[in-house]
């Protein structure tokens, strides 16, 4: 491939990732990033001792981030150190507290207590999730979404119905599971990542796979160390940075991408600045892309299919500091003492402020001692919500973090509110304002059967030749790993482009 320039809008982890592999092919390769540091939704910041995580926290699918790092010539150990969390998570119930152990065996075991002979259906179920997980990660997340034929495959032919695209999750869990707490167990990655789950093909149970026999992982100092790791080999590949950078404008001759125009935001003054390029690549947000920075003529998507997507959910998230540790507290919980069934129909069905949320609370001080000043503890809480909301103002976002406090409080029988010396929150408005997310989504398109590989938003634009796209909106869909992916399937087809 000619030594082509190319502009990438966008330093996530999508960005990272195509940007890098386009420099690896030969690519003069530019990212021009609205922040001050890259990594998007997954940036860090420190205030009074604590470094928080913006974004991302569970560390699943161990095996994409070696691939990446593979690529290049490196290994993850290079750049940070993983440990397996043991318990996985917790979960608290209305009635009790339950670890999620590491071991399979001792899994297993939890399974017979809460439904005897549920073992052995679990050991079908979690085969049927390998097969899944090998074709879903070896073969389909790496399929670029332009056409049917992409599929003539033997692997995803053969095993179409072993895949259960048509089916979906909740009926391929309720078909083996009675009791409750196991469906519930099993069905919350989609339900806090995705979609409900009777509208989430079965195939996402490879989800399980990764969380039960992939593990849960935590790389060490946070994980803005995925993000540092990427940074370095994209800079080392020779990728350029330029940093507080608004794109306001895609320039377009003759039907083809040609440059983008940014404004460069300084403590004195604005800077108008205009980037020549033969491959724009957005990975941003697709929407923001779409509608604000091209002419209506040359989006690919009108404003009513946008409003028609059912979107993965949004957060209220809270980043907490407190002046004590907190007895008996895992890395991960997850509080399902409330009803799974209302909070998923507020979020997917009815569109609204959720009355008595399920939530997610990560301590990564717990397991990093870097993460907090001596003596004290680290949280990061998230309560999934619907797209599209109003209302997020100071008010509903304090009335939020009471009622999961003392729910925390009531649980984990000690004190927390009164020990809170730092907090700040993060909800639509924020996604919105920071990341220009459509209707303040926080995970991207939802993974149902209609927004699936070519049922997705094209990663090359159906208007406009040289331009790109690539992250959570288009294939593979959300998550870290998928968004890794996504930056080296796009990359790809860009190589193949000019190949031609």
């Amino acid at each position: 491939m000619n030594k082509k320039k190319v502009i990438v809008i966008g330093a996530g982890f999508a960005g990272l990732s195509v940007a890098s592999f386009l420099a690896k092919s030969g690519c003069d390769v530019t990212v021009l990033e609205k922040h001050s540091m890259p990594g998007g939704r997954a940036r860090k910041f420190s205030a009074k001792g604590f470094t928080f995580d913006m974004g991302p926290s569970w560390y699943w699918m161990p095996d994409v981030f070696e691939r990446y790092f593979k690529q290049f010539g490196k290994q993850v150990s290079d750049y940070y150190q993983l440990k397996r969390l043991d318990p996985s998570y917790r979960i608290y119930w209305a009635d009790a507290p339950m670890d999620i152990p590491a071991s399979y065996s001792e899994l297993k075991t939890l399974f017979n207590q809460l439904e005897p002979g549920s073992a052995e259906k679990l050991e079908q179920f979690i085969a049927e999730a390998a097969f899944k997980y090998k074709v879903g990660i070896d073969k389909l997340v790496h399929k670029p979404g332009r056409s049917l034929t992409e599929f003539i495959d033997y692997d995803l032919i053969s095993g179409l119905f072993r895949l259960d695209v048509f089916s979906s999750i909740k009926t391929h869990v309720r078909k083996l599971f009675k009791n409750e707490k196991i469906r519930q167990l099993l069905e919350f990655p989609v339900l806090f990542l995705g979609a409900l789950a009777e509208n989430t093909p079965a195939l996402y149970s490879l989800m399980n796979y990764a969380d039960i026999v992939g593990g849960t992982w935590y790389p060490q100092n946070g994980m803005y160390e995925i993000v540092d790791a990427m940074y370095s080999v994209a800079v080392e590949l020779g990728v350029a940075f330029e940093f507080n950078q608004d794109v306001t404008e895609i320039i377009i001759k003759d039907g083809k991408a040609v440059g983008v125009k940014t404004s460069l935001r300084t403590a004195d003054n604005t800077k108008l600045t205009t980037y020549d390029a033969d491959i724009v690549v957005g990975a941003a947000d697709y929407h923001f892309i779409e509608t604000k920075l091209l002419p209506k003529e040359a989006r690919s998507y009108t404003d009513k299919y946008w409003d028609t997507r059912v979107m993965a959910p949004s957060c209220l998230l809270y980043y907490v500091g407190l002046n004590k540790k907190l007895e008996n507290l895992p890395h991960h919980s997850l509080f399902f003492d409330t009803s799974f069934e209302v909070h998923g129909k507020e979020i997917y069905t009815d569109k609204q402020w959720p009355t008595d949320p399920l939530f997610y609370v990560g301590a990564p001080s717990v397991t990093d001692k870097t993460v907090a000043p001596e003596g004290c503890e680290n949280l990061f809480l998230l309560i999934p919500v619907a797209t599209g909301l109003t209302g997020d103002d100071e008010k509903l976002r304090d009335k939020y973090f009471e009622l999961i406090v003392e729910r925390m409080e009531k649980h984990l029988k000690q004190s927390i509110k009164s020990n809170v010396i730092y907090k700040k929150s993060f909800a639509l408005s924020d996604f919105i304002s920071e990341y220009n997310a459509f209707k303040g989504n926080a995970y991207g398109l939802a993974n149902t059967l209609l927004q699936t590989a070519i049922l997705k938003p094209a990663c090359i634009s159906k208007k406009v030749k040289n331009l790109f796209y690539t992250g959570q909106l288009t294939v593979p869909g959300p998550g870290v790993p998928p968004s890794l992916i996504s930056g080296e399937v796009v990359a790809k087809e860009i190589i193949k482009s000019f190949h031609k």
